[in-house]
């Protein structure tokens, strides 16, 4: 039988990989292995910091269920999530941004110009853009799902008070690439921090605020699918996200606009505006897949 040390435990472990091992798989399990040993050395971590990490993991698993999942806001939070998505972003499409846990499959459909506002109450926003190449050309047929908060800051799969599917919708756009749907402005919310990962924001004295957003995922055959979300350029938080989301490309305006101002042709809501309502204009870049 084999003994190991703290000097050999390591590269036991990289021992064990067999050859029928995939090699992407033995790529991640090495490093991972070795960030791992090398973090537990130079922090001399002690018994009761381990057992209080695998007592987090083991409450995120408790709580984790179909409406909320802890794991991913675990790596939201410790900027996982983000950087994955930075590292996945190609420089010339609009840039990834986190999923987050709230979103759900199912969406009904909303047509072009469609209302996602319905009864919330709250400012109309009129949301706009072209989904595009980047090269300028239109994206021809893209699929794109939207969701968001209501005025209280909750999403729907969070307030029993909310309908199923309130303020979420699935759009296919036309052969120009445009998308036009009316909302209310989503308002900053804070994430979870009931459990475990509130343990650890408390722990390191951070705030669980987000700066309010707009998700989308766009979706076209032959392209990257776009996983993301907006912000806009006055949010309090947006230079303090709890989950790292915000990116400089990714920040909308407002545009307030008063009764009589004109609004985009076969918007559904005409003249059920609110007096102010909201404009924002803004593109989003697929880029052809490899």
């Amino acid at each position: 039988m084999r003994t190991v040390n703290q000097d050999t435990i390591t590269q036991a472990f990289l021992d064990y990989c067999g050859a029928e091992t995939d090699p992407r798989v033995r790529t991640l399990l090495e490093s991972l292995v070795k960030h791992l040993h090398a973090f537990a050395v130079e922090n001399k971590l002690t018994h009761a910091e381990w057992r209080k990490a695998l007592e987090l993991l083991t409450k995120a698993g408790e709580i984790t269920d179909s409406e909320r999942n802890e794991f991913v806001l675990f790596s939201d939070v410790l900027g996982l999530s983000s950087l994955v998505d930075m590292i996945n972003s190609p420089d010339d499409g609009t840039p990834s941004s986190v999923l987050g846990p709230f979103h759900i499959l199912g969406a009904p459909d909303l047509p072009v110009g469609g209302d996602l506002k319905g009864d919330n109450e709250g400012a109309t926003v009129i949301v706009s853009g072209i989904v595009r190449r980047p090269d300028g050309q239109p994206v021809k047929g893209a699929e794109i799902e939207i969701w968001q908060t209501a005025d209280n800051g909750l999403y729907s799969n969070q307030d029993p008070d909310q309908p199923e599917y309130n303020l979420r919708g699935h759009m296919v756009v036309g052969d120009d690439g445009r998308y036009l749907f009316t909302t209310i402005r989503p308002q900053p919310y804070a994430i979870p921090d009931d459990g475990p990962v509130g343990e650890l924001l408390h722990a390191t004295g951070r705030h669980p605020w987000r700066p309010s957003h707009l998700h989308f995922i766009i979706t076209a055959p032959g392209y990257r699918s776009l996983v993301t979300e907006v912000f806009p350029s006055d949010d309090p938080y947006l230079d303090a996200d709890a989950v790292f989301g915000v990116r400089e490309k990714l920040i909308m305006v407002y545009e307030k606009q008063s009764a009589g101002d004109p609004v985009p042709d076969g918007l559904a809501v005409g003249d059920a505006l609110t007096d102010p309502y909201y404009k924002v204009d803004f593109d989003f870049v697929l880029v052809p897949e490899a």
